[in-house]
């Protein structure tokens, strides 16, 4: 549930302050006009903010930091607000001011010659797409919230998505980045080059950092061709260990053309037929389900590499989509599984990444400890099994039931992440940290690590300003 809070005064000197720089239609501090900004996606985590500031540019950002670090005030940059783990919210003190970035919605420049797009922070996710297919070309960092997350926040998770197996994290479609640092200076790195070996990469610092280290205001992102064509397929397979074995027979017949392959399970798609209006079950019932798509390959030569899976028994069953709407379709069951779990309630969700070759073994003994501990627990597992993130979330059918399951989610919590740990995987594949799991993370990440995270924290922002209580 969320957390209450109260709200405590704020400082007029700073809220004028920071008024005078970015105007005072951009500064908030009426309740409810700060509210959507304290409250994180999934209602988990309400904090409280002395005022929220809405910078325009790049050089409003550095003043409003140098007003706060001059003030002594924490700051909380946020984007779309989409995170899963609290990173963006602020904590219930009400003294942090949450930097809000949407007004950094500019596309600078697409350079068509270097396959690059420089834009700014706070630019959607779909609007990068967009202003990319504009240009013949693909970005092709995909989510099911592109239209709500920001730039910024993509960058400071290090987001994933569905193209991972194809195109890499976001650090991969990274290659520059402009920075404003906890005193207010600004780093310009925004260089669209492929090799700069000129001593640290220093952009690496702050993606997948979550905003602790300093707030991201622009990028230079990787381009790649337009697919001409791509085909989407849903089919039936009988378990996990069957779905890698799959995904292995299709990489190494179509290699870069297989672009996603992602993993649901039956209970997932349930609940997306349950709850999203439209949605409709391709097909008969299976206990198991991968969603795949081949980029420029040759729709006969996937039509006769499906039909040998079908005949071996690999496939049982499946779904070739005719068009693009039926594309459509059948990715809507993929991407409005996070949104059907919402309706029915709050679960504990676990963002995981395991070697590729353990996915079958960490379902299995996963789902077995979970139901010995809970019986009748549910299980929704669903993911980017092309690149070993699972999403691995639990809760109880009965709204009653799932109450008293929730409360005990710290002891849910070390069954799933020991198995994971044990298969030599991480607690968090593109989420982030956040405060969800900033503690958590202590049991799994060496002392050496942590020491050194915590040197670059000090290096960087001495104060602790920068998002506290995230990620350390």
């Amino acid at each position: 549930m969320p957390t209450t809070t109260t709200s405590t005064p704020s400082s007029p000197d700073l809220i004028a302050t920071l008024a005078g720089i970015v105007g005072t239609a951009q500064v908030l501090t009426g309740p409810a006009d700060v509210a959507p900004f304290v409250t994180d996606w999934r209602g988990r985590y309400c904090g409280a903010a002395q005022c929220v500031v809405r910078p325009g540019s790049a050089a409003e950002v550095a003043a409003v930091v140098r007003a706060c670090a001059a003030a002594g005030a924490a700051i909380v940059p946020q984007g779309g607000n989409t995170s899963l783990c609290g990173a963006a919210t602020p904590d219930a003190a009400g003294q942090a001011v949450v930097l809000s970035l949407g007004r950094l919605n500019r596309v600078r420049a697409v350079d068509t010659g270097n396959n690059t797009i420089t834009v700014e922070a706070g630019c959607t996710l779909a609007a990068v797409q967009e202003a990319a297919r504009a240009a013949d070309r693909l970005f092709p960092l995909a989510l099911a919230s592109e239209g709500t997350c920001q730039i910024g926040g993509n960058l400071s998770t290090n987001a994933g998505g569905v193209q991972v197996l194809r195109y890499g994290n976001t650090r991969e479609l990274t290659l520059g980045l402009e920075v404003v640092l906890p005193d207010g200076e600004v780093w310009d790195g925004l260089r669209g080059l492929r090799k700069d070996n000129t001593g640290y990469d220093l952009k690496h610092l702050f993606i997948g950092a979550e905003g602790t280290l300093g707030v991201i205001t622009a990028a230079v992102l990787k381009l790649f061709p337009l697919p001409k064509r791509q085909i989407t397929c849903w089919l039936h397979v009988a378990s996990p260990a069957a779905a890698v074995d799959l995904l292995n027979a299709a990489k190494s017949a179509f290699d870069a053309q297989l672009t996603a392959f992602e993993l649901v399970s039956e209970t997932a798609l349930q609940l997306v037929l349950k709850n999203i209006p439209g949605a409709v079950r391709p097909g008969v019932a299976s206990p198991w389900y991968v969603l795949a798509e081949f980029s420029d390959a040759e729709a006969a030569a996937v039509e006769r590499w499906l039909a040998a899976r079908l005949e071996s028994g690999a496939v049982s069953d499946g779904v070739v989509a005719a068009s693009e709407a039926q594309a459509g379709k059948l990715w809507a069951l993929r991407e409005h599984i996070s949104e059907a779990q919402k309706i029915e309630g709050i679960s504990i969700k676990h963002d995981v990444a395991v070697p590729v070759s353990r996915i079958a073994d960490f379902l299995a003994a996963a789902d077995a400890a979970l139901a010995k501990a809970y019986p009748g627990i549910r299980v929704v597992a669903f993911g980017h099994v092309g690149d070993g993130n699972l999403h691995y979330n639990l809760s109880k059918p009965d709204a009653q039931d799932n109450a008293a399951f929730l409360a005990g989610q710290p002891q849910v919590n070390r069954i799933v992440h020991d198995l994971v740990h044990a298969c030599n995987g991480s607690i968090s594949a593109e989420h982030g940290l956040g405060q969800l799991k900033r503690d958590e993370i202590l049991r799994y990440k060496s002392a050496v690590e942590m020491a050194m995270m915590r040197s670059v924290k000090q290096a960087l922002d001495p104060r602790g300003l920068m998002n506290p209580g995230k990620v350390l």
